[in-house]
């Protein structure tokens, strides 16, 4: 195990999807600074991320970030003890640019170079503010909450459960024991909020709208996923594979819902309205989500179908949450990702969590969606064990977090 009394410091840099970012974090708890350059904007015109687009404003950003993040953390190269990159999962592309570039740094500055996968980060995240917390309390705890932990990491891209555990204070393991089997939770928020005429990503608009409708005027239902049961030898390249198991399952499915909504906007003729405000809305690019402007654009109908399927959506989360929780005896509950960022799913997590005396922790909004200071806080404990990347460190797209 290396000796960590150096200056604690890792530079963390992320490119796995369309924010470019990088950060300063002292001993994977005092973020120093934490600079995303975001591309809503260039991609909000194709309602989804467009990979080749991605790549060449990570190549566009990269170095002035970098640059930001160094000055508003106050330090200089000499001062780092490390590099951490994004290593996977994430578009090729996208990772290529940000692990091309912390290897150059590494090997330019003789720092070592520490591989992180973005799921993980997203976990970290949450923990380096609940560290943060408990230093300000005086606690010299090595880790801010009881293990096990159960963490549902939810974003337009993933949707997993992982039991997570701690040898001392590096050796983080995972477990995951649910995942999704086709959509992810916040993908589809996106195909929902695009279906309805509203705009790109779609979370913060069915988030904003979903508060002035009736959350139980449709009636949406998720189906149980069977379990799958192990096969020796054999494997699932597919990342939104359901977790092998024998026992119960804790696996998500979000295609049907995104079906049913589409079937009810046909069967209650409303593409005519949607059109109307697909139109408004691409006429002024000034419009925010839950504006009286936007909200003047939905008919009560409309309203009611976004609040139902927001309350189905997290209703279904929260029930295989702590399920699962409470069938591996994790001690804590853990939410992480863009989805994280929800109020309704905030308040009903938080009010299940006090329900059944668990405790529940979110990441600060800013944190919630991609960004660098998650990725240093995941590498502190990688750099304590010296669990540093070789020097043939890739980009893996379909990079796995833990055992299945």
């Amino acid at each position: 195990m290396r000796d960590s009394t150096g200056t604690g410091l890792i530079l963390g840099i992320e490119s796995s999807c369309d924010e470019t970012a990088a950060a300063v974090v002292r001993g994977g708890s005092e973020a120093l600074s934490n600079v995303v350059a975001s591309q809503m904007s260039l991609h909000a015109n194709y309602g989804g991320v467009v990979p080749e687009l991605a790549s060449r404003e990570h190549l566009r950003n990269i170095v002035l970030v970098m640059r930001e993040a160094m000055s508003q953390a106050g330090v200089g190269f000499d001062d780092l003890d490390a590099i951490a990159v994004t290593e996977g999962p994430g578009l090729a592309g996208a990772l290529l640019v940000g692990i091309t570039y912390a290897k150059a740094l590494s090997y330019g500055l003789g720092k070592p170079l520490i591989g992180v996968n973005h799921l993980e980060g997203h976990i970290h995240a949450v923990l380096m503010e609940a560290r943060q917390r408990a230093i300000s309390q005086g606690s010299q705890a090595l880790t801010p909450m009881e293990l096990p932990l159960l963490a549902l990491v939810v974003s337009g891209g993933h949707t997993h459960l992982y039991l997570a555990r701690q040898s001392g204070e590096a050796a983080w393991s995972y477990r995951n024991v649910g995942r999704t089997v086709d959509d992810a939770a916040g993908e589809a928020y996106d195909k929902v909020a695009k279906l309805l005429g509203l705009g790109y990503p779609g979370g913060p608009w069915i988030d904003a709208l979903a508060v002035r409708g009736n959350p139980r005027a449709v009636s949406f239902h998720f189906g149980q996923i069977k379990p799958r049961p192990h096969r020796e030898g054999v494997s699932f390249p597919n990342k939104k594979a359901p977790a092998a198991s024998t026992g119960p399952s804790f696996d998500f499915s979000f295609s049907g819902i995104k079906t049913a909504v589409l079937r009810y906007v046909e069967t209650h003729q409303m593409r005519e309205r949607i059109e109307v405000r697909r139109a408004a809305l691409a006429a002024d690019a000034t419009l925010k989500p839950g504006s009286e402007a936007v909200v003047g654009l939905c008919d009560a109908e409309t309203l009611d179908l976004i609040a139902s399927f927001q309350h189905a959506v997290v209703g279904n989360l929260l029930r295989q949450t702590f399920a699962a929780a409470e069938t591996f005896g994790a001690r804590g509950v853990v939410v992480s990702g863009g989805v994280a960022a929800n109020r309704e799913l905030r308040r009903r997590f938080q009010s299940e969590a006090d329900r059944r005396g668990l405790p529940v922790a979110f990441p600060s909004l800013e944190l919630s969606t991609d960004n660098a200071a998650m990725i240093a806080a995941a590498a502190w404990p990688k750099f304590v064990a010296g669990d540093f990347a070789a020097e043939d460190l890739g980009a893996t797209p379909q990079l796995r977090l833990g055992q299945v």
